[in-house]
Formats: C-alpha cells, structure tokens, sequence
C-alpha cells in the first residue's frame, strides 16, 4: 500500500496510474501540461492567426485574438495539471496547501509597490541601454489604462500559469534538488511549454528566426530566478509571483511601444533578457544561491 510522504519524495508500492502519479508526480504535472495546453492551441496554431493550414481566424477580444486562441489552452495546461495531480497524489491536505499559497496575498505593501515600480522601471532602462533613445512620455489614457490592464493579465495569464510553475512545480523541486537547482529545470521547462505558440501571432509568425525561441527559453531561465527569490522571500505568496510575472507582460503590452516607438518584438526581448540577467545575478551573489529558501519540515508520513 503506498503511503504518503514528503513534498518531492517519490512514492512506492502499486502499479495502478494513481499509483504512478503519486511515484512521479512533477514528471505527471508537467507532461500533463505540456499536452493538455499544445493540444488545445493545435487549432489556434494551424488557424490563419498562425501557419495558416486551416482557413479561419479567431475572434478579436480587446484587439488581440490571443483570448479566444491562447487562453483556454494556458487554463488548461499548468493549472488544470496542477489541480489534478495534486488531488491524485496529494489528495485534500495537498489541495488545501496548493490553495494556501494561491491565496496568501497578506504580505507585506512594500513589496506589491516595489514590483510594481521597480518593473516598469528596470525594462525603461535596459530598453535605454540597448536603443540609445529616451523614453517618451506615454499619453494619459495609457496611464489610466495600466492599471486595469494588470488586473486583467494577473486573471488570464498569472492564475493561468503561475498555479503550475509556481505553487506546484517549485515547492517540490525546491525540496528535491535546492532553489538553484530546482529554478534552473523549473525555466526551461516553463520556456518550452510556449514553444508552439512561435508558429502563431503570439510568438510573431512568420517573423521567426531560430535564435527567438532560444533567447526566449534563457530569459524564462534567468527570470525564473527572480521569480524563485521572491516566491520564498515573500513566505510562497502566489499572488507576489503572479504580480511579477503580470508586470512584465503588462508594461510591453500598454506601456512600452508608446514609449519606445519604431522598436519591434525583437527588442522587448533583448531588454528583458539583459534586465533579467542582470538582476538574476546580483541575487545570485547576494544570497550565494540559496535565494531566500527555507527548508520546509517533511510531513509526517501517514
């Protein structure tokens, strides 16, 4: 009879697939996302709106077919995986853990208001560094619209993500193989999981080099490490994650084209890479690799 363990400690006995997943179950979780979320944007990917096999396009929602196309396979992939697996392998008390940190938005206001000024603020700079152009100064609407549109992205692409990545995969592989480790196979696997979308509009099809995906995969790694930091300096605080993931998709989504016009795709993702990097880095020195972890108690086994 398998018996329950610690968070990442493997699980024997049995051969049944709810015995398998207990056994494997960051294996499971991100398998599970990989095809629940590709197999769901199958149709965006082959639709006009990317290689154009199939001829039809998606619907516009707020300017972007991205809603109707990439959304409902994001809801599917990590967080549908997550829920799953952590109700097979984990049962209630996984589930009441997993849901802890999807809600424990009690920390500190220091930290909502350095996220989200310090975001804007890194990407201004690096986009600088890299252009050789001041920024100018966006319109009032777009002011007023920046706001809102973080709340948007924290209920589309943070709680569609970031219940996977986050509040499922990292804990467990954390526990496993330390902070460091467990961030540096958490982001390209978190990297990879977008790699269909480059033959769509999200990814800027046909625009594509073989060098995009490459440079997008590293920052997922170097950006990965900011996340991890935060994460645990914040006591697992999903909502701080989701926040910073958000503000970085939010500022080049409303803010950064009005500010740097005539730059293209191409160059948000040489700003956020360097910023990433090099924040990356001085964390990286700072906690000498242990970025802010605490070694959880096992649980009793019962």
């Amino acid at each position: 009879m398998a018996t329950r363990v610690g968070i990442g400690e493997e699980r024997t006995g049995g051969t049944g697939w709810r015995d398998g997943i207990r056994r494997r179950p960051l294996i499971w979780f991100f398998v599970l996302a990989n095809l629940l979320s590709w197999l769901a944007w199958t149709p965006y990917i082959l639709s006009e709106n990317g290689l154009g096999v199939l001829h039809f396009r998606f619907p516009e929602v707020l300017g972007t077919a991205q809603f109707a196309g990439v959304l409902p396979g994001a809801y599917l992939g990590p967080i549908g995986a997550a829920f799953f697996v952590t109700a097979v392998a984990d049962g209630r008390t996984g589930l009441r853990r997993w849901v802890a940190r999807l809600v424990k938005w009690r920390v500190s206001w220091l930290w909502y208001v350095g996220v989200v000024l310090s975001v804007p603020a890194l990407l201004t700079i690096t986009t600088m560094a890299l252009s050789e152009r001041n920024p100018m100064v966006p319109a009032v609407a777009t002011l007023v619209a920046y706001l809102p549109g973080l709340v948007l992205q924290m209920v589309t692409t943070g709680l569609a993500e970031e219940p996977g990545w986050r509040d499922f995969a990292l804990p467990r592989l954390q526990h496993r193989y330390g902070p460091l480790g467990g961030t540096l196979i958490l982001g390209p696997l978190w990297g990879l999981w977008h790699l269909p979308l480059f033959f769509s509009e999200w990814g800027g099809w046909p625009d594509v080099t073989w060098l995009t995906p490459i440079e997008f995969v590293a920052t997922c790694i170097t950006f990965s490490i900011i996340m991890t930091w935060v994460f645990n300096r914040t006591g697992q605080s999903l909502p701080l994650a989701m926040l910073l993931h958000t503000s970085v998709n939010n500022f080049f989504s409303i803010a950064w084209s009005e500010m740097f016009p005539g730059l293209t795709s191409r160059d948000t993702t040489h700003a956020f890479l360097l910023a990433s990097t090099a924040v990356a880095l001085v964390l990286l020195a700072a906690t000498r690799g242990r970025l802010g972890y605490r070694q959880a108690a096992p649980e009793p086994a019962v």
